[in-house]
């Protein structure tokens, strides 16, 4: 058995499919799957379901998944060892980010790192689900940090350094009743139909948790993944919605508010397995993370 087995059976158990493993592994299909065929062989036990559709783990895969990555985790920290008693960092970074961060310049922040420590590959990926997809990410060994908005206490396993935090603001459109109001409630908004971001984005739990302090329900008319987008679908009067004042930049048709007595400080956050020893790379990273935000 050897540590090429467990990569090649880690990129199949992610991608769910021979054909994308080989294209991330730089191999050809037939490769890939003589490899896994000599795995499952060593082991005395069937690793993956193959249909014509998708590939899926087997119990027995689903036991060695967590094992195989960290078996790559500890080669990868021994490389990075190495690398650091030579003077320079290597290795793969697999970093997560919301669709749109604004607290932090998340373009401006990689290219200084990788100007800094060119030998290390990056990763940057996006979950469709926000926090919550980001969060698991950490937990199943897909990412090695992640920017992320976790209000309150963090899931086991889990640590979160919190970074920045901006206040949402309320986002009507001109000729709102709400709109000449020199304060507004979260008891203001009770009818109103809302847009909002699905459930397990950060700024939604925010909202909602401001909402059910009040013991008032809200209605989210319309979920966005595109923080951007959510100012848009207001000035149409499709809705209203809660969104940090960095996603508003073209403010035409539209009024910003402060919601009085609420706690809507929506906050930004680095987080890291708590389970596993961040690389040195990750290290690097963090503290660039650290310094960015001071």
């Amino acid at each position: 058995m050897e540590l090429r087995h467990f990569e090649y059976f880690v990129a199949v158990a992610e991608e769910r499919s021979f054909t994308r493993a080989a294209v991330r592994l730089h191999v050809v299909q037939s490769g890939v799957s003589s490899v896994i065929k000599a795995l499952e062989r060593d082991l005395g036990a069937d690793l993956l379901e193959r249909n014509s559709k998708r590939v899926t783990l087997t119990d027995a895969g689903e036991a060695l998944l967590p094992r195989a990555r960290a078996a790559l985790d500890a080669a990868q920290a021994a490389r990075d060892v190495v690398a650091e008693v030579r003077g320079g960092l290597r290795g793969t970074l697999r970093i997560g980010t919301l669709t749109s961060v604004g607290l932090i310049d998340v373009p401006t922040l990689i290219g200084s790192f990788h100007r800094t420590h060119p030998g290390v590959k990056l990763q940057l990926t996006v979950s469709p689900r926000g926090s919550v997809g980001l969060l698991d990410g950490l937990a199943d060994g897909s990412l090695d940090l992640a920017l992320v908005s976790v209000p309150g206490r963090p899931p086991a396993g889990i640590t979160v350094r919190q970074v920045a935090w901006r206040r949402l603001d309320l986002v009507l459109p001109e000729g709102h009743r709400l709109a000449g109001n020199d304060e507004v409630t979260i008891a203001d908004l009770a009818d109103e139909a809302f847009v909002d971001f699905p459930e397990g984005y950060g700024n939604r739990v925010v909202v909602d948790r401001a909402f059910a302090a009040a013991g008032i329900q809200r209605r989210v008319g319309i979920e966005v993944i595109d923080i951007g987008s959510g100012a848009s679908f207001v000035r149409e009067g499709l809705g209203i919605a809660v969104l940090p004042p960095f996603a508003v930049p073209d403010r035409r048709g539209l009024i910003l508010k402060s919601v009085t007595g609420a706690d809507l400080d929506w906050p930004l956050g680095v987080a890291v397995s708590a389970l596993r020893a961040p690389s040195a790379a990750a290290r690097a990273l963090l503290a660039l993370i650290g310094e960015t935000a001071a």
